[in-house]
């Protein structure tokens, strides 16, 4: 059993809070400094990476560790989207940008800073998720996949004829990304410790360093901030449910659901909580994916983001939370590290010229050979932690 597990089962509620903290330290601390150590095309890379973890291991949750085949995700990430792209635009900017129709009344209403709209918008996915859970935990297998991927074309459809709601096909631009008061409130703290007289010339030198280049000629860390801050409570959150009795009751369901409900468990409760779940940190990180654009309209939530996510999982390996991590960064990451091979070809001297897509022949190759060796994927179900390289390894040692 990993040191990690042992944490969260047990009883020790300081070394767990213990353990939480100095995660979102070590978090904080790398946000802060990859603005010095990142161009700006990097920093969209990781923003990008940050995201899909969120979107990863909460559709791992009810896909790999519940077992249920669903492909829904893009219309909860396009309801966080939506949701949060209205609580930051102003008044006065919706009336501008919706031409096909008036914005509704309800929509001039919504207002609110960054956070409480992602908490809003996964609130409100969250909650159609529950309500979609009774009909759609009726079937199961191939049938429950056909039902949730109809629930993510209704989506796409209703934002489309929704003129008043989601100015339509047009959809939503001019997101706000750099008004946040905690974000601001982090920003006036190292501005004061820089200047503190009580403070050591190193101690202010290094706060005027990291509000110099965090801050300063035009930073934005607000998004950043949020999407590294987030990604670390979706995986902490996902670790603490899949390591309690609910975890251990949606794995009985992915096992053998007949054979959990024989045992009773209520298992429309644990496919409702689990699919509940993974919709408000989809909701979340749907938002965060509009902050970042900043512009959205309704062909972005197509199915093709349903399908990247069930890559990303796929090739980390189902049911395992390290496994959609590392998913997430190698398909995001490394697809932007194969762009390259878009651009014109030269070969010792040479010009070859350009083949538009072959970035992308060359990533499915690379995903094909993962899968012919690594048949459950990278990391199957286990965790990273989980893993002993001197056994795997003790061949070289001369061991069985």
């Amino acid at each position: 059993m990993g040191k990690l597990q042992k944490i969260y089962q047990s009883n020790s509620m300081g070394s767990t809070l213990g353990f939480h903290l100095f995660i979102y330290f070590c978090m904080i601390v790398f946000l802060f400094a990859s603005q010095t150590f990142f161009n700006d095309y990097s920093l969209r890379i990781l923003n990008t990476i940050l995201i899909f973890v969120i979107l990863a291991v909460s559709y791992n949750l009810i896909n790999g560790v519940t077992g249920q085949l669903s492909l829904e995700p893009n219309g909860f990430v396009a309801v966080g989207a939506y949701i949060t792209a209205l609580m930051l635009l102003g008044e006065d900017l919706k009336w501008d940008m919706f031409q096909e129709a008036d914005p509704h009344p309800l929509v001039l209403m919504m207002s609110s800073e960054l956070l409480p709209a992602l908490l809003l918008s996964g609130g409100v996915a969250a909650l159609l998720a529950v309500l979609l859970s009774f009909p759609v935990f009726r079937v199961r297998g191939d049938y429950l996949a056909i039902v949730t991927l109809g629930f993510g074309f209704i989506i796409k459809i209703v934002a489309t004829n929704s003129p008043e709601f989601t100015n339509g096909a047009i959809g939503l631009n001019d997101i706000p990304n750099n008004s946040d008061s905690i974000v601001k409130g982090i920003e006036s703290l190292l501005l004061s410790l820089s200047q503190a007289g009580f403070m050591p010339e190193f101690l202010k030198s290094a706060f005027s360093y990291v509000h110099q280049h965090s801050f300063s000629n035009g930073a934005n860390i607000t998004v950043l901030f949020w999407s590294g801050i987030l990604a670390a409570v979706s995986v902490i959150l996902i670790l603490q449910i899949v390591y309690s009795k609910y975890g251990r009751a949606m794995k009985a369901v992915r096992d053998d659901e007949d054979a959990a409900i024989a045992m009773g468990i209520n298992t429309l409760k644990i496919k409702t909580f689990a699919f509940s779940t993974s919709a408000f940190l989809e909701g979340v990180g749907g938002g965060l994916m509009a902050v970042m654009l900043t512009t959205i309209d309704p062909k972005i939530f197509g199915f093709e983001l349903t399908f990247q996510l069930l890559i990303i999982i796929v090739l980390g390996g189902l049911g395992s939370t390290s496994g959609a991590i590392i998913g997430a960064i190698l398909v995001v990451g490394g697809g932007e590290w194969l762009r390259f091979l878009d651009q014109p070809l030269v070969f010792f001297g040479e010009d070859f010229g350009s083949y538009p897509g072959l970035r992308m022949v060359f990533f499915s190759v690379i995903l094909v050979i993962i899968m012919l060796f690594a048949r459950e994927g990278i990391m199957g179900k286990k965790e990273i932690w989980d893993l002993n390289p001197t056994r795997r390894f003790s061949f070289l040692k001369g061991g069985r």
